[in-house]
């Protein structure tokens, strides 16, 4: 534990400051030790899906929440290549470096795979590269597509995801392997009506102060899948969705705004 107050950067913390990221500004004078304690325990977030949306639509409220807490947030996508996507013809490179560029300004790092939708399968070379870009990220907790889907990308991502989370040690060699870490607590998520199928959700996330950034992500990536202005005023279809499906999670658990989950894995709880 860092004692509270302030510490003098001399030499020693200075070092520290950079290794844990703080901006050169920032080094200079004093730092806080309260700040430099929260920046030192704060934790990779990772949430993974088919598609660029996925995510955004899913669980864009619980990364944000992650992002206000100073945690390393970060979405992979497994799809990178939309060449195949009427939606993005002629765009597909333009759809990929848009949604990189939203994901920054709200603070989550987008990574993207090479694969292209209906053209990847379970596979050992698929189950390697979701393995070796998990093994670089080593998030403390992610969030993965619910398996039962009426989307063939959706479920061969979700199985791939819980292959390469579960056991990417054993199918990496040399320093990768020994690199990977187990990650302490995997998620399922919804992925909206018409895909996700026989959701059963344990755990619920409170988004209500996060609803109006979330939304307003989602309608922006919306709007630049159609090559249009976001307009605040005309919520299109997927938000539309997505306040609906809120709505109802946060009824579920007594709150206005909720995202839901199902743990993948068991494991105690603090409740007194």
């Amino acid at each position: 534990m860092i004692p509270t107050g302030l510490l003098r950067k001399n030499d020693r913390t200075n070092d520290v400051s950079k290794a844990f990221g703080f901006p050169v500004a920032e080094r200079q004078g004093y730092i806080s030790a309260n700040h430099l304690e929260r920046r030192i325990m704060a934790k990779t977030i990772l949430g993974i899906g088919a598609h660029y949306d996925d995510c955004v639509f899913g669980i864009s409220g619980t990364l944000l929440k992650a992002v206000r807490k100073n945690h390393r947030v970060v979405i992979l996508s497994l799809i990178g290549d939309y060449s195949n996507w009427k939606p993005a013809a002629g765009r597909h490179k333009e759809i990929v470096d848009g949604t990189i560029k939203l994901g920054k300004e709200n603070g989550v790092e987008m990574r993207f795979l090479d694969f292209a939708g209906m053209r990847f399968d379970v596979n050992q070379a698929t189950k390697i590269a979701v393995a070796e870009a998990i093994a670089e990220i080593q998030p403390d907790v992610a969030f993965m597509l619910w398996p039962h889907d009426s989307h063939p990308d959706h479920e061969v991502a979700s199985a791939l995801t819980k292959t390469a989370i579960g056991h990417g040690d054993r199918l990496l060699d040399g320093g990768l392997a020994q690199r990977f870490r187990g990650t302490g607590r995997v998620f399922q998520f919804d992925n909206g009506p018409r895909h996700t199928i026989g959701f059963e959700p344990n755990t619920f996330v409170d988004i209500t102060d996060e609803w109006p950034q979330a939304i307003a992500w989602l309608g922006k990536l919306m709007a630049l899948v159609r090559n249009e202005s976001f307009d605040p005023d005309k919520p299109d279809g997927a938000m539309r969705t997505k306040e609906s499906i809120s709505a109802y999670r946060g009824a579920t658990c007594g709150v206005r705004y909720a995202e839901a989950f199902r743990s993948a894995n068991a494991y105690p709880q603090e409740i007194l």
